[in-house]
């Protein structure tokens, strides 16, 4: 298991997003990343929640493969959303940098304090379900 991970010790996330980018140029018929992208970024999204959920799982088992290949499927997962949104790579790192100027638990205060606000669960979940009522809806009128 060793020689493969020493193989691919060339290959980085920006090789990785790289390969998102031309893949997303791609027929659909050709490319699951074109694919996913035709979707739409809610699809996306949630497939990279589903891929999360499924890191989650891996983290608890036992099985070190298991938790190695579904990490390798979150962060390509991650890395289409952030396609789909017009995000690089280079734009998170620059993120993370400038987190470096300060403690891990300053960082977290400053967002609880209302700097940064992430949507909760629940807003997500009616985000994802929106884009299918409207759907629904014209579906509706159409008929």
């Amino acid at each position: 298991m060793q020689s493969g991970a020493k193989a691919m010790a060339d290959f980085t996330l920006h090789d990785l997003e790289k390969r998102v980018r031309v893949r997303a140029q791609a027929p659909a018929d050709a490319s699951y990343t074109r694919k996913l992208l035709d979707q739409g970024v809610a699809e996306c999204a949630k497939k990279l929640g589903e891929e999360a959920i499924e890191t989650v799982i891996a983290a608890v088992g036992k099985n070190r493969g298991r938790l190695i290949a579904e990490t390798a499927d979150l962060i390509y997962h991650l890395l289409v959303v952030l396609a789909a949104r017009g995000i690089t790579l280079a734009e998170v790192e620059a993120e993370l940098a400038a987190r470096t100027r300060q403690s891990g638990l300053q960082e977290k205060a400053s967002r609880k304090a209302g700097s940064r606000s992430a949507p909760s669960a629940g807003k997500i979940k009616t985000r994802l379900r929106q884009p299918k009522a409207r759907e629904q809806g014209r579906a509706g009128k159409g008929a």
